[in-house]
């Protein structure tokens, strides 16, 4: 992909203000808030909003129609402990994604609530957030639900409801349209464990136009997937994004063997992606795109990790969308899905200071 800068002149409003933070202060920062952006061992050009620090960002590619966004797949309330929250990867980073990008653009998701209490507040959850709702189904089964256990170190494991709504996604004509018309769509593996939800999913992403950005987020949730539906999506497929955990699994299911650079560069060569992005927790991410990119995480206090990688995923496809150098996007992604999870939830508020200047 050609990256051609494109900067604001000094003079624009939208025009970021920056300051030089010494390391002295970036250290303060640090101990308020348990947050540990850059390399602190230099000055450097950072946007400040307290507690934390982060990086510069600005779009090289602004246009006047907001980008056109799609979650593809489950919405469900994540059932935690202390109460229920809303929650299903592709509603975490359409969610995400309008906030990230606020006028910029577009957010729709596309799924399937129950005709429930559940139901209304989901829609009203995404509403809420400014996420557009016109493609989410209703139907007579139970808005999904997803009990969640927390370990010592916040890491999250899940237990699904069976039947839930999103298990009936239905294709119609009317849906080829925003096809069309759609920058950029993620989709996972869950919701296609249902035949009926993964035709529709497949109908969609074979309506988007030729140059859309068709994110895979495996998102893999066992015993709900199979080795022909992952080696489907990646073929319906142009980027890919998955986890340390994940990268064995699929390596087992292709027969290959080797180092996670030879792993992702052989998966990259079979699929032609034009990006894959692996996330591996507190060792941080890699990118693979036209280069190997690799990033320490964040030093923070972790709440919970449930949508983290999501965020990660949304600053990702925003980055790319808009036209942003790999290692800008990297350390956006970091900086976003670190703050998600030092919050408790999935799609907890993002400072100012991470979003797209408008």
């Amino acid at each position: 992909m050609t990256r051609t800068p494109k900067r604001f002149p000094k003079d624009q409003e939208t025009q970021p203000k920056w300051q030089i933070l010494p390391k002295s202060n970036l250290e303060s920062h640090e101990q308020r808030s348990g947050y540990n952006g850059y390399d602190l061992g230099r000055p450097r050009k950072c946007l400040c909003f307290p507690p934390y620090t982060f990086s510069p960002f600005e779009p090289d590619v602004m246009r006047e129609a907001p980008f056109q966004i799609v979650g593809l797949g489950e919405v469900l309330w994540d059932v935690f402990p202390d109460g229920p929250r809303f929650g299903g990867a592709p509603a975490n980073f359409a969610s995400t994604c309008k906030q990230l990008a606020r006028d910029k653009a577009d957010v729709h998701v596309l799924s399937a609530v129950g005709s429930d209490s559940l139901g209304d507040a989901a829609l009203q959850e995404l509403s809420k957030l400014a996420v557009r709702t016109e493609l989410v189904q209703r139907n007579d089964r139970e808005t999904g639900q997803v009990f969640v256990e927390l370990d010592t170190q916040g890491r999250a494991s899940y237990r699904f409801i069976e039947h839930p709504a999103w298990d009936e996604i239905h294709w119609s004509e009317a849906l080829l349209e925003r096809a069309n018309r759609t920058d950029a769509v993620c989709f996972g593996t869950l919701a296609q464990r249902s035949l009926v939800s993964q035709n529709a999913i497949k109908r969609f992403l074979d309506g988007c136009p030729s140059g859309a950005l068709r994110v895979l987020d495996l998102n893999l949730r066992a015993p709900y997937f199979t080795r022909d539906c992952i080696l489907n999506s990646m073929g319906w497929a142009n980027a890919l994004k998955l986890n340390d955990e994940e990268l064995p699994i699929v390596a087992e299911m292709l027969g290959e063997s080797g180092t996670e650079r030879e792993l992702l560069q052989k998966l990259q060569e079979r699929y032609g992606f034009q990006f894959i992005a692996l996330t591996k927790g507190e060792k941080g991410s890699v990118i693979l795109a036209d280069r190997w990119i690799e990033r320490p995480s964040n030093s923070i206090v972790i709440q919970d990790t449930v949508g983290a990688g999501d965020a990660f995923t949304a600053a990702l496809v925003l980055g790319v969308l808009t036209n942003q150098p790999w290692e800008t996007i990297q350390a956006w992604a970091t900086d976003v899905a670190g703050h998600v999870a030092s919050q408790s939830g999935a799609t907890p508020p993002l400072p100012k200071g991470l979003c797209l200047p408008q």
